[in-house]
């Protein structure tokens, strides 16, 4: 599906997450691919696995949501920014390989709300594996202190 982007998207998400301290402390990077669409990857380590040597799901699901609401924010007008009311997460498989990449993908943009999927994939050697799915719901407000996303 073809969407038309707001004006300067990629500009606002870069800055955006740019503010995040999450993203920040995981060592998350994050790839603006084209409107609608929005990857984030966080290489595996000690600061975001779990006692088994995986990524945590935590860790996982956040920069799932975090692709989702940047993918959501891509079409959205300046001056708004993107709030989560919801998500659903499916785990299929261990986070581990070389990186983890979070592709989200807008279904559906809305005046208020966007629904946006997001495949999160264990990257290793270039070849990517199916290891969560999520399902989000994103509202657009309006922006505040002067800080849109």
């Amino acid at each position: 599906m073809e969407f038309k982007p707001s004006a300067g998207w990629e500009e606002r998400i870069v800055s955006s997450f740019a503010r995040q301290g999450l993203m920040t402390t995981m060592g998350a990077t994050i790839h603006p691919v084209a409107p609608g669409i929005v990857e984030i990857a966080v290489v595996p380590g000690p600061a975001v696995s779990q006692q088994h040597g995986f990524v945590h799901g935590g860790a996982v699901s956040a920069i799932a949501d975090t692709a989702a609401g940047y993918a959501a924010v891509s079409l959205m007008p300046p001056g708004t920014a993107a709030l989560t009311t919801e998500f659903k997460i499916n785990f299929m498989a261990p986070a581990g390989g070389e990186r983890i990449v979070a592709r989200g993908e807008v279904v559906k943009a809305g005046r208020t709300l966007t629904v946006v999927q997001t495949h999160v994939f264990s990257e290793t050697g270039g070849a990517r594996k199916l290891i969560a799915l999520l399902i989000a719901t994103i509202m657009t407000l309006a922006a505040k202190d002067g800080f849109s996303d």
